[in-house]
């Protein structure tokens, strides 16, 4: 099973589509990620990301629908098992 996980595009080097990066931001981290499979992507948008590689470009909701999936792994089961 892979996860890919979204993130937002700051900024963008390179023209040649097989070496077009980005530097993508995870929740304030920082990462440069490749841009081969999506070259239509620009600044500001949302990207799904796996191993370094930008797989797919997402709306703004839906990246936000999966950070809250996201953020509700995180929390703990709350019940009671007495």
């Amino acid at each position: 099973m892979c996860l890919a996980v979204p993130g937002r595009v700051e900024s963008i080097r390179g023209e040649d589509p097989l070496t077009r990066a980005a530097k993508v931001s995870f929740g304030g981290a920082l990462k440069e990620v490749n841009l081969a499979f999506v070259p239509e992507a620009e600044v500001g948008d949302y990207v799904l990301v796996h191993v370094g590689c930008a797989l797919a470009r997402i709306d703004p909701e839906e990246a936000e629908r999966i950070f809250q999936l996201l953020e509700d792994l995180e929390e703990p089961a709350t019940e009671d098992h007495a």
